[in-house]
């Protein structure tokens, strides 16, 4: 039966839905010996020979395991798949035993906590989908304790140095010391550097920055550097998110605090 190319390539583990269309469009895809660039494009992976940078992918597609695993990603690391920098990659905190697996999103480089990786394209897809607002929860330490007008500007939505305007976001007040203050903050889309261009639009800089739930999904035993594979259940949950408000996940994230300060 023939299905489209972008969904036969994240079936086979090679890239999310999205990345495979790129793979597609920049001439990296092959069907018969022939480069096909055309989104639209369909092969039957039981007749036609699908290769993607000219390795063949049909092997792939049959009876592959689908693997899903939830990592504490340690700061200093990469959400990709290759870097020309010769950064560490977080593919390398688990092990080849599993297969090649690809990340769900991105942490940036310098941004610990909680980071899905599969070999699922579907599932990236999914999880990745503004449609599917499938929010994220992160515990933030920001320079100074800003004045809850500014807090509230940021609840609503606010004007980036790029021009974009973010979308409404829930936030905590944590706690504070005496030269910071401790927030987490619930996220429903997810711009580049997001909560941090947040607070620096509101002149108070982030000094350390953990997600620590994924939708319903959140492990507080989860050590920085651990991971482990996802239940069935949890995978489900994902497809059918019952998401807590981030005054209901704050009990659970204070487990966190000794390890943050």
């Amino acid at each position: 039966m023939q299905q489209r190319l972008q969904k036969l390539i994240a079936a086979a583990g090679i890239a999310s839905r999205r990345h495979a269309e790129e793979l597609i469009t920049s001439g990296r895809v092959t069907v018969n010996g022939k480069v096909v660039d055309a989104l639209g494009a369909k092969a039957d992976p039981e007749t036609d020979h699908i290769k993607v940078n000219g390795r063949l992918i049909n092997p792939l597609l049959g009876a592959r395991e689908k693997v899903y695993v939830l990592l504490n990603k340690p700061k200093g690391y990469l959400s990709s798949l290759s870097d020309p920098k010769g950064r560490p990659l977080v593919t390398k905190l688990v092990p080849g035993s599993l297969g090649r697996l690809h990340p769900v999103g991105r942490l940036d480089f310098n941004t610990e906590g909680l980071l899905l990786l599969t070999n699922d394209g579907d599932f990236t897809n999914h999880v990745t989908s503004a449609r599917n607002n499938i929010p994220k929860v992160y515990r933030v330490k920001v320079k100074g304790t800003p004045p809850e007008n500014a807090i509230k500007r940021l609840r609503r939505g606010i004007r980036l140095e790029d021009g974009d305007r973010t979308a409404p976001a829930e936030i905590e007040f944590l706690k504070q010391t005496e030269s910071n203050a401790w927030f987490e903050v619930t996220l429903h889309q997810g711009r580049n550097q997001q909560v941090r261009r947040m607070f620096d639009a509101i002149g108070h800089s982030v000094l350390k920055l953990a997600r620590v739930q994924i939708g319903p999904l959140t492990d507080p035993r989860l050590k920085t550097g651990e991971y482990r594979q996802l239940t069935p259940s949890e995978v489900k949950r994902l497809y059918r998110p019952s998401v807590k408000s981030a005054h209901t996940s704050k009990v659970q994230h204070q487990r966190h605090s000794q390890k943050s300060r």
